[in-house]
């Protein structure tokens, strides 16, 4: 909590009281907040309601942004605090809501509110309960607070007083996530004294969509990169100790308990280091697919990839051998050779170029990719659109409207990597590909330099290179989302003596810019030269004009 030193101190200590008052329903002797409920919440509710301007009436934090991990009664404090704003609330028929992002978790915030009015005699009598709505009138003020699920439908026309948004996480996997909570920020407008609080654990899976827009900005003003009206309240560990190590056999910074108290302010209430030991072990004994879920959900560590069991190999050692900004532009300058590989198939695949290049120094192989898809694509693949639509917006995919125009823009890239003089072969999948060669060969990129490389088991030498060349520090990549994205995607599949990498395999998952990557490594391993031309040799200084 930063320090916040304009706060009204009698408003807010006034919420604390309310909040102090209020008990937890389904506790054993159902306890006070003011015992069961630690201070950070408390310097939570204090932030909130004290920076309100009592003659403007505008506040100081409109938004907060709160990250924590599970088991620290975010659910029920959250409850607590929206019911606490509804009786601080001097507007006339306020709306205050809790939007949550399944029907249980909708249920549990409702049973937390209606249970804390049951318990007190004097709010007993001051609300009215109607639980077929999951809704509470304050009688005073005609104020409510409504618990309701996330769905463009329900946020449609609402001008709340309050909202909390529960699990935001889970709700930017809906394909309408971003409307939808620009639906709730925009009715907020009217009223100057309008919250939006967002509490939330960390995702399952990388984060996406409005969760990860709205984290990302939480993050920028807690260190200070920028300004806003968003209070942060972030439950992570530092960097250096959220580093993914997933080699065999070695444990990750973030496995030593010594650290788990850093992220659990409601430690020795609803959650104990101990019991989380516990926790990790049969985690752990589960493999690393699991050990990973519950880190993200229990300490708030970030997923760079979805290690599944049946995970590509190649996944453990991805995130290593990242090279951040790392550009084609670089990689063509510092390059003695490249290949270039294609996939791609039907209206609703991706389009996907790796460039691959040979270090002329060290040898290593550099990496570095481009994507393109149809705008239909975010229709027909609903659950996928808010990580396609994230990925466009990092410059790694173009989102266009007109078929064809993605084989043009390929093209034209590959002509730019050719004038560098090191291209010596474009590899693709020799299916459904006579647009591409032709577009190629408007280029001047033709002939035998041009080829088809066989998919299937026949990959199989190509994966496990690209896993050595991964695991021995030798391929390096430009760091980019879309590409550790496809890289979790894959599985494996064992053939034989082979192992293959399908798009059946990966069901609706997305893996065309690691096939791209792929079809790259079969030519590389060939040990390809440039063909010598003016400008490449105009290019490493060995002739001048």
């Amino acid at each position: 909590m930063p320090d916040l030193p304009d706060l009204n101190m009698e408003r807010a200590e006034r919420a604390v009281r309310i909040f102090n008052r209020l008990r937890i329903p389904d506790v054993p002797g159902t306890p006070l907040l003011v015992d069961a409920a630690g201070e950070w919440f408390r310097d939570i509710v204090r932030a909130l309601h004290g920076s309100m301007d009592p003659v403007t009436r505008a506040r100081m934090i409109r938004e907060l942004f709160i990250l924590v991990p599970k088991k620290n009664a975010k659910t029920t404090l959250g409850a607590a605090l929206m019911l606490t704003s509804v009786l601080m609330n001097d507007r006339p028929n306020g709306e205050f809501l809790i939007v949550a992002p399944t029907k249980e978790v909708a249920q549990l915030a409702y049973d937390q509110c209606s249970g804390m009015i049951e318990l007190d005699r004097g709010l007993r009598r001051r609300f009215h309960i109607q639980t077929h709505l999951k809704k509470v009138t304050y009688r005073d003020t005609g104020a409510t607070l409504q618990i309701k699920s996330f769905s463009p439908d329900v946020m449609t026309g609402v001008k709340p007083s309050g909202i909390l948004v529960d699990e935001e996480h889970v709700l930017a996997e809906k394909s309408d996530a971003i409307r939808v909570m620009g639906q709730i920020r925009g009715g907020m407008v009217s009223q100057p004294e309008a919250f939006l609080m967002i509490i939330t654990t960390q995702s399952e899976k990388p984060p996406r969509g409005v969760f990860r827009s709205d984290l990302t900005k939480a993050r920028a003003i807690r260190d200070g990169s920028v300004q806003g009206h968003t209070l942060p309240i972030l439950y992570e560990l530092p960097h250096d100790l959220q580093k993914a190590s997933v080699l065999p056999g070695e444990a990750a910074p973030w496995e030593d308990p010594a650290c788990w108290h850093m992220v659990l302010p409601n430690a020795g209430r609803s959650i104990t280091v101990e019991r989380l030991v516990e926790d990790y072990h049969e985690a752990k004994a589960s493999g690393v697919e699991e050990l990973t879920r519950w880190a993200s959900q229990h300490l708030n560590v970030e997923i760079g990839l979805a290690l599944r069991n049946d995970r590509w190999a190649g996944a453990d050692y991805w995130s290593q051998q990242a090279e951040k900004g790392l550009t084609l532009k670089e990689l063509l300058a510092r390059s003695e050779v490249t290949v270039a590989g294609i996939d791609g198939g039907g209206l609703d695949d991706l389009l996907s170029l790796s460039v691959l290049g040979r270090d002329s120094v060290t040898a290593e192989w550099l990496h570095w990719q481009k994507s393109w898809v149809f705008e239909g694509v975010l229709e027909l693949r609903k659950r996928e659109a808010s990580q396609l639509v994230d990925f466009a917006k990092g410059g790694d995919l173009v989102i266009l409207k007109e078929p064809g125009l993605d084989i043009i823009e390929l093209a034209d890239v590959l002509k730019d990597v050719d004038r560098s003089g090191t291209l010596a072969m474009v590899g693709l999948d020799p299916m459904g590909v006579g647009a591409i060669v032709d577009a190629l060969a408007e280029r001047g990129i033709s002939g035998s330099r041009v080829v088809g490389v066989p998919q299937g088991w026949t990959l199989s030498g190509a994966i496990k290179t690209t896993e050595r060349k991964l695991a021995d520090g030798t391929l390096l990549h430009a760091d980019q989302p879309i590409m550790s994205w496809a890289v979790s995607n894959a599985k494996v599949e064992p053939r034989g003596n082979a192992i293959i990498i399908t798009k059946q395999a990966a069901g609706y998952l997305k893996i065309d810019p690691l096939m791209s990557l792929l079809n790259a490594v079969a030519l590389m391993s060939k040990n390809p030269q440039a063909k010598p031309t003016m400008s490449g040799f105009m290019r490493r200084g060995l002739l001048s004009v």
